[in-house]
């Protein structure tokens, strides 16, 4: 973070915002990867079966 504060203090042409400078050199502005998409999706999917699989798992407890 230092390091990112003391390019922008020696930046000749100073930016609109501070902010999206610093964003932009520490990678939080960075595009995401289509992979990180697809494994979010993923992951959304896997809860979804894992709560069916609770609550089939509670219907099947209260029938023993």
């Amino acid at each position: 973070l230092f390091a990112v504060l003391v390019a922008l203090y020696e930046e000749p042409e100073k930016p609109n915002s501070a902010l999206d400078f610093l964003k932009h050199h520490l990678g939080a502005s960075a595009p995401e990867n289509p992979e990180i998409e697809i494994l979010r999706l993923e992951v959304a999917e896997m809860k979804e079966k894992y709560e069916a699989v609770l609550e089939e798992n509670e219907k099947l407890k209260t029938k023993v």
